[in-house]
């Protein structure tokens, strides 16, 4: 069963309005290629030429790009696009000899870690980000499936026990297959165990140090292994907020795994009643709701942070929208109350308004501009004039 991303199929749509080449990126599995056919279908075209850069044949054909693509055009897609980089310069040429041709490119890694391809298409492409389901796609009576088996769609859509083996097998295959195929030379076992204790700094700032010593690398070495991570869209470094203050900031960025599902897979946790009871309960929820509110927003990487002094004052999730400073507290409480951190977080960084996000179903105000939020109540409470 497929879900028709309707939020993201005009998003494509419009993007195309304005660039020759529109690049859908995110991590393998997450329903880019499913989109793709489902934006193929709906008409815009008259003409539909697609190539699967995994497929022997189609990689075969895309040997001699020019020769391949110049004749098409309508739609062009190309998926998994980090395969075969060389494309980047010769997409650049065909954009700008042709105003009739679309493409619409897949790939499964960050254009950082695709080396060359953001200069060779600038001023020609626009990216869009794809995650696993939202709560938007999914519906607030399957959050708890959302929130135990990932946002994965054959980990989503799956019974428990598949949804379980299916992030296992995901985990292995990205290990001994996906990062060679991106160049990254890296034993398997090393990865995993990089992998298995980044787990434990889920939601807590990132310490390169610590991590090295557990594994006798250096610093530069994990922070090699992290940024491989981030750049296959797996692990969020969310980044301190910076503003003009005399205040000591935290400096350190703060890890989270994008996926619940697969940060439970990490812990060995294949049901709800264990997740209830694990030590980690908060530190996964508290991932949950940034990634949730993240996507709802549809706010990028550059755009977020989390504020934090050595004063012991903090906030989740601070962004600017519409000229103003916004923020998200992550509460796993039954009725969170108003503290001096809330308060001093919208003293100190000038908050149009404060959303407190929480388990429960009722929505209340804890003052003018803090509000509690349900966390099923977020696609129609976070709203940005």
């Amino acid at each position: 069963m497929d879900i028709r991303r309707e939020d993201y199929l005009s998003l494509i749509h419009g993007r195309f309005q304005n660039n020759p080449v529109v690049g859908l990126i995110g991590p393998r599995q997450c329903g880019k290629t499913t989109l793709a056919r489902q934006f193929a279908s709906q008409g815009h075209f008259a003409s539909i030429h697609a190539f699967d850069c995994e497929d022997p044949r189609d990689s075969a054909r895309l040997e001699n790009p020019m020769l391949t693509l110049e004749p098409l055009d309508g739609l062009v897609i190309i998926d998994e696009i980090q395969l075969m980089p060389e494309l980047f310069a010769v997409l650049r040429v065909l954009a700008d000899n042709s105003n009739q041709t679309r493409y619409l490119i897949l790939g499964s890694a960050a254009p950082e870690l695709v080396q060359k391809s953001a200069e060779s298409l600038a001023g020609r492409i626009s990216y869009i980000e794809l995650g696993g389901f939202s709560l938007d796609e999914v519906g607030p009576d399957r959050f708890e499936r959302l929130w135990l088996q990932g946002g994965f769609p054959r980990a989503f859509l799956a019974d428990i026990k598949v949804s379980a083996q299916w992030r296992q097998d995901y985990i292995r295959t990205y290990l001994e297959r996906d990062l060679p195929m991106l160049g990254v030379n890296i034993p398997a076992a090393t990865m995993r165990r990089f992998w298995t204790m980044l787990s434990h700094y889920h939601g807590q700032l990132f310490n390169a140090s610590e991590l090295g010593r557990s594994l006798s690398l250096n610093d530069k070495t994990i922070k090699r292994y992290l940024d491989i991570l981030s750049g296959t869209f797996l692990v969020r470094q969310l980044q301190p907020w910076y503003y003009n203050t005399r205040k000591r900031l935290v400096k350190s960025p703060k890890i989270y795994f994008r996926d619940s599902g697969l940060f439970h897979s990490f812990l060995n946790v294949d049901r709800m009643d264990q997740l209830l009871t694990h030590p980690k309960l908060g530190a996964s929820w508290e991932g949950l709701i940034i990634e949730l509110t993240i996507q709802h927003l549809n706010l990028l990487d550059d755009e977020v942070g989390f504020w934090a002094v050595h004063s012991g004052a903090e906030l989740d999730l601070v962004f600017q929208r519409a000229g103003s400073t916004w923020g998200v507290e992550v509460k796993y409480q039954d009725a969170p109350k108003l503290t001096r951190s809330m308060q001093a977080a919208c003293e100190e960084l000038d908050l149009a308004h404060l959303w407190v996000i929480y388990p429960g179903k009722k929505n209340y105000p804890l003052r003018e501009d803090i509000s509690v939020v349900s966390v099923h109540e977020i696609q129609n409470s976070l709203l940005i004039p």
